[in-house]
């Protein structure tokens, strides 16, 4: 299965659109406030179905829901490639933000389920930083996928068809998995049971501390990240145009070779950083203190970008955002942990899309706002900015202890 469960992570992240998304935003004509505006409406549909599809998963099939989310991201990518103004791309955002709630927490919580069968629960933050890498991996390698065909074909249209094959082979990856990872299913569609189970975990949320503080954290740091990394982008657009290189070439074919670059080697460090995260929890003595020296780390970074976006030292600015992307992969696998320690089996897939959720929430805000500053300011410095106070603000309203494990979870 661990074979498996890789598999996904790297077909899921053959997105050859991914490093180019910004781009192909600002070739339509789009502002970055209009940008914020797209991106902030993808995360209202991912929230609108984030917990019901965790909780619909939980009860009738997580595989379901899986290949359900698959179908709605190759509708989403047909909608991208034919849209040629803005109001079509909401279209495509919808679809896109159903693909993400159905997929979020289903599949990580298909992936504890199996190691609690196999009596490996202890291994959680070692065995999703390993699938994690390797979705860090075909990033990389879609990375450099991406970059070849916006060279050869020279347009942004045909990278989303292309996405559709690896989507396609994974529908049928899935159904390869196991029946007993679908869950205690219920075969008979029932609101009140997926209410009641929408409740409790809500309940849970609010009212367990532990938890609550989870959120707060995962909406701070995913959030702002989500929001800000795609920034990365058209920085590196005016990095290309800016380097005395491949003069011959225009300016997406340029653009094209350093992003493929770039986000190649960002991915291989992601996935290094993914699949060695358990070593920052081993050497701070848990995930709870990996997670402080981190917010610590974040907030450095962010800090740095200040100057750096502000006066366009490019070098510096690609630095700092690989240096983000590795962070966020180090730190990814051990909020995931902490979240499904402080839940119940039955209700693992609705719990973690709580925390997708909550990041989705933080992305509804902060993407817009992003948009706005950059679009008032004329340059990328408000990115630092806003990261900075959020990795203050957090750093400052958490400084206790937290348990790793509840001893009894509010029901």
């Amino acid at each position: 299965m661990l074979f498996r469960f890789s598999l996904y992570g790297f077909l899921k992240n053959q997105r050859y659109y991914d490093p180019f998304l910004y781009l192909v935003f600002l070739e339509k004509g789009l502002s970055y406030f209009e940008i914020g505006i797209l991106i902030g409406f993808r995360e209202v549909c991912t929230n609108l179905f984030e917990i019901p599809s965790g909780a619909l998963a939980d009860l009738y099939g997580r595989r379901r829901a899986m290949i359900f989310s698959f179908c709605a991201y190759i509708v989403s990518y047909v909608i991208f490639a034919q849209s040629a103004s803005l109001f079509p791309l909401f279209a495509a955002m919808f679809f896109f933000g159903l693909g993400d709630a159905f997929r979020s927490g289903t599949h990580k919580a298909m992936i504890f389920d199996w190691l609690r069968v196999q009596g490996r629960s202890d291994e959680k933050t070692k065995v999703y930083g390993f699938t994690r890498s390797w979705s860090q991996m075909g990033s990389a390698i879609s990375s450099l996928i991406a970059g070849g065909l916006v060279f050869y074909r020279g347009n942004f249209t045909d990278i989303f068809y292309f996405t559709i094959i690896p989507y396609a082979l994974n529908i049928i990856n899935f159904l390869g998995y196991p029946s007993q990872l679908d869950g205690d299913k219920q075969h008979e569609f029932s609101l009140k049971a997926v209410s009641r189970m929408l409740g409790s975990a809500l309940k849970q949320s609010v009212q367990f501390a532990p938890l609550r503080r989870l959120v707060f954290e995962g909406m701070g740091f995913e959030g702002m990240y989500k929001s800000s990394k795609d920034f990365l982008q058209p920085i590196l657009k005016q990095t290309a145009l800016a380097l005395p290189l491949f003069l011959a070439l225009d300016a997406s074919k340029r653009s094209a070779v350093l992003v493929a670059v770039i986000y190649f080697i960002l991915h291989f460090l992601s996935s290094f950083a993914s699949r060695n995260s358990h070593r920052i929890s081993d050497w701070r003595g848990g995930d709870e203190g990996a997670a402080r020296f981190m917010w610590w780390i974040d907030l450095a970074l962010f800090a740095l970008l200040i100057p750096a976006l502000w006066f366009n030292w490019y070098p510096a600015i690609i630095l700092l955002f690989v240096g983000l992307a590795m962070l966020q992969n180090f730190w990814r696998p051990g909020l995931i942990s902490r979240f499904n320690a402080q839940s119940t089996p039955e209700m693992s897939a609705t719990i973690l899309s709580i925390e997708a959720q909550s990041k989705s929430l933080a992305t509804i805000v902060l993407a817009p706002l992003l948009g706005w500053m950059v679009d008032s300011v004329g340059n990328f410095s408000p990115v630092g900015v806003v990261g900075t106070c959020i990795a203050v603000a957090i750093l400052l309203a958490y400084q206790g202890e937290l348990e790793e494990r509840p001893v009894s979870a509010p029901a």
